[in-house]
């Protein structure tokens, strides 16, 4: 069921937007705590990349360390270091994971930007 819930996320995503979403842009962990975690991300993306395709809407996964570099200056950074870098651009972040999503902003505008 997750799959379907994510499959129709995506789709009422798609609908808010006014059926425009230009690319899509996400972390590509290359390391999984455990064999569960590992088989759920690899349904998400598979997923993912399906419904993309389907609707011919361009992905990229972009890794980790590339998203710390771009945010702090080091790839290795850590869970506080991104949420200083976000706050330190204004931003209200309320936990570690809401900081990785704005540098991943960050990181796709900058890629486009210089494209």
């Amino acid at each position: 069921m997750r799959y379907l819930r994510f499959k129709q996320w995506l789709t009422e995503l798609k609908g808010t937007v006014g059926g425009e979403i230009q690319s899509i842009y996400f972390e590509e962990v290359r390391r999984h705590a455990s064999t569960d975690s590992a088989h759920v991300y690899g349904g998400l993306m598979a997923t993912l990349t399906s419904w993309c395709e389907h609707h011919k809407i361009p992905y990229q996964g972009v890794p980790v360390g590339t998203i710390k570099k771009h945010a702090t200056g080091k790839g290795n950074a850590s869970k506080d270091d991104m949420i200083a870098a976000m706050a330190g651009m204004g931003y209200q972040v309320t936990d570690d994971n809401v900081a990785d999503a704005l540098a991943l902003l960050h990181w796709a505008l900058s890629e486009v930007d210089n494209a």
